[in-house]
C-alpha cells in the first residue's frame, strides 16, 4: 500500500479544529504532528486549509443487492458514498432474500468483498420467528440488529409481543429501529382513499404517515428498552413529539440514542407541492416546525447521529400516482455537503464519525487518531457545489437535492489509507473492508 502525507490540513477532530500534517502508513495513521515536511511518502495531498474530518460512518444505508440491482447496487452506491464523503456503510436487510439469517448476511459479505469502494457491515433483520438467527450472530463481525416496528416489506415488521420481548430482552447488539405503527397509517390511509379516491396527491403523505403513528410505535420502544435495558438506536426520528422520548448529552452512557437525515434537515412538508413523489420516503418528511425541531436536537445533543437512509428508486417508479410510487431517496452524496450547510465542522464530525464508531463499537476507526485507519474526508469549504444530474453517481440517476447548491464540496475521500475519490473521480479498483466491532 502506498504512503500518503497530508499537508496544511485544518483538522477536525474531537471537539477541536488545529492545523496539522497527516502520515498515512499500511492504510493506517501514522503520525500527526504540526509539521510533517520532512517526511517521505509515496505521494503528497497539500490540502492547502481544507478541512480534513474523519470519513463518515453512514449506519443506515440500503444498497439493493442482492435482487433488486435494477435500482443499484453495492457498487454504485458505494461509488456514490465515496464521493459524498462516506467511508464506511452499515447496510439494511430488506433485500431480496431478506438478510434474516446469518447465511444470507454472510452471502452478502462475500458480494461486498468483491464490490464495496466504502467499508462495510450488515444490519441482521429481525423478524416476527428468528430469534435463534439473532442470538447466533457474531457480535464482533456484525454490526447489528435492524427491527422495523411498522408497515415494512419482505416479512421483516416484527408485531407479535413475544418476539418484541425476545428482542430487547436477549440482544445485547445495538437494534436499529424503524419506528412507525402500523395501525394508525392504516386508519390514515384509508381515509385518505375515502376523500380522494385514487388521485391521493402527495401533500397528504405526512399526514398519514403521521406524528401520532411515529410518536406511538417510537414510545413503545423506549418503553421496551428501558424495561430491558436495551441498547437501541432510533432512527429517521422526524418529529418534534417524539424528541422528548430522548435525552441530551454525550452518547458515551446513553443506551437510547436517535438518527437524523439529511433530506428531513432540508426538506419540510411545505415542499411536496413541488417535489411530489421524490420526496415520499417512510417515515415522512414532516412539517417545517418538525424540521426546526429536528435541527435543534442536533445541536442540542438530543439526536446523536446523521445517518442518511439512503434508499434508492428508479426515476420511473417515482412517476407513478401516490399509491404505486415507492418511499425512498437516493441522498448518500449529499450527506455530509448538507450537514456542512447546517451546523459547525467539529459537530459534523461528531454526528458522522465519532456517535456512530461509539454507537455500534468500531474498532478503530471513527477518528483521526494515530494507529486508527486512515479513513478521511477532506471538505472545502470555500467551493460551492451544485447537486446536478452530471455529477450524481446514484446508479438510479437522480436526487431530491438536484439544483441545490451547497457553500461546500468534497475535495478528497481515503478509505483505509487509500484515496477513494478525489478531484471529482472515483477510485474504481479501491475495495472496502469488513468493519469489526469491539464487543
Amino acid at each position: 500500500m502506498q504512503t500518503i502525507l497530508l499537508t496544511n490540513a485544518n483538522l477536525v477532530n474531537e471537539g477541536e479544529t488545529r492545523p496539522a500534517d497527516v502520515f498515512i502508513k499500511n492504510g493506517r495513521i501514522e503520525k500527526i504532528d504540526s509539521s510533517l515536511t520532512d517526511q517521505a511518502a509515496d505521494t503528497v495531498i497539500d490540502a492547502a486549509g481544507k478541512a480534513l474530518l474523519p470519513g463518515m460512518i453512514d449506519c443506515h444505508v440500503h444498497c439493493r443487492e442482492p435482487g433488486l440491482e435494477q435500482k443499484a447496487t453495492l457498487h454504485s452506491e458505494t461509488r456514490a458514498a465515496v464521493a459524498g464523503g462516506v467511508t464506511s456503510i452499515m447496510e439494511m436487510p430488506n433485500t431480496k432474500p431478506a438478510a434474516i439469517t446469518n447465511a444470507v448476511i454472510e452471502d452478502k459479505f462475500a458480494l461486498a468483498a468483491t464490490r464495496c469502494v466504502t467499508n462495510y457491515s450488515f444490519h441482521l433483520g429481525a423478524s416476527n420467528n428468528n430469534i435463534d438467527e439473532l442470538l447466533a450472530m457474531d457480535p464482533k463481525s456484525i454490526c447489528g440488529v435492524k427491527l422495523f416496528m411498522g408497515a415494512s416489506t419482505g416479512g421483516l415488521l416484527v408485531d407479535r409481543t413475544e418476539q418484541l420481548e425476545n428482542i430487547f430482552g436477549k440482544i445485547e447488539v445495538p437494534i436499529s429501529l424503524h419506528c412507525e405503527d402500523t395501525n394508525t397509517i392504516r386508519e390514515n390511509e384509508k381515509a385518505a382513499r375515502e376523500k380522494y379516491g385514487e388521485a391521493i396527491p402527495f401533500s397528504e403523505h405526512w399526514k398519514i404517515r403521521s406524528e401520532e403513528a411515529c410518536y406511538r410505535s417510537t414510545a413503545l420502544a423506549v418503553e421496551l428498552a428501558t424495561k430491558y435495558n436495551s441498547q437501541i438506536h432510533v432512527l429517521h426520528l422526524t418529529t418534534a413529539k417524539e424528541l422528548d422520548l430522548f435525552k441530551a448529552g454525550p452518547v458515551s452512557g446513553k443506551k437510547i440514542t436517535g438518527e437524523a437525515c439529511p433530506h428531513m434537515l432540508w426538506f419540510s412538508s411545505d415542499d411536496y407541492d413541488e417535489k411530489g413523489a421524490f420526496i415520499k420516503c417512510n417515515p415522512s418528511i414532516k412539517t417545517p416546525a418538525d424540521r426546526a425541531a429536528i435541527r435543534q436536537a442536533v445541536i442540542d445533543g438530543v439526536i446523536d447521529t446523521i445517518g442518511t437512509d439512503h434508499a434508492p428508486h428508479l426515476y420511473e417508479e417515482k412517476l407513478n400516482n401516490y399509491g404505486s410510487a415507492p418511499s425512498g431517496l437516493p441522498v448518500i452524496q449529499s450527506a455530509m455537503t448538507t450537514a456542512v450547510e447546517l451546523f459547525p465542522l467539529e459537530m459534523v464530525a461528531e454526528k458522522t464519525a465519532h456517535n456512530p464508531a461509539r454507537i455500534f463499537q468500531c474498532l478503530e476507526r471513527g477518528f483521526i487518531r494515530e494507529g486508527y485507519w486512515a479513513d478521511l474526508t477532506l471538505i472545502d469549504t470555500e467551493a460551492p457545489s451544485t447537486v446536478t444530474k452530471e455529477n450524481i453517481e446514484y446508479k438510479c440517476g437522480w436526487s431530491p437535492f438536484e439544483g441545490v447548491t451547497f457553500k461546500s464540496s468534497i475535495a478528497a475521500t481515503l478509505v483505509n489509507g487509500q484515496i477513494a475519490y478525489q478531484n471529482g473521480q472515483v477510485n474504481d479498483a479501491l475495495r472496502g473492508q469488513r468493519l469489526l466491532f469491539d464487543r
